[in-house]
């Protein structure tokens, strides 16, 4: 009996700085992409150039791309979730 595969999308992603919170997607990337080389699924839709959390960030902690602090996190952000103006601001 031959059995089926089913394989989830892998994303390519960038990230900036090895300290970084975030990677950002190369290409639009669908719910349930796992991210190449982060071991995280998506847990929503991300748009090309938008970034996504490679790890649990709680809120009030800040958000590191390029090595920076460019926002705090304005509710808790989970690992593989889209990270953009609706979690994300300045104190």
């Amino acid at each position: 009996m031959e059995s089926i595969l089913t394989e989830q999308p892998v994303a390519r992603t960038v990230r900036l700085h090895p300290s970084d919170d975030v990677v950002i997607a190369v290409g639009e990337l669908p719910t349930g992409t796992t991210l190449e080389g982060e071991g995280v699924r998506l847990r929503q839709a991300v748009p090309a150039g938008h970034k996504v959390a490679t790890r649990a960030i709680p809120a009030g902690a800040p958000v590191h791309k390029y090595n920076q602090i460019i926002g705090f996190a304005t509710q808790p952000i989970a690992p593989g979730d889209h990270v953009h103006v609706h979690n994300l601001g300045m104190h």
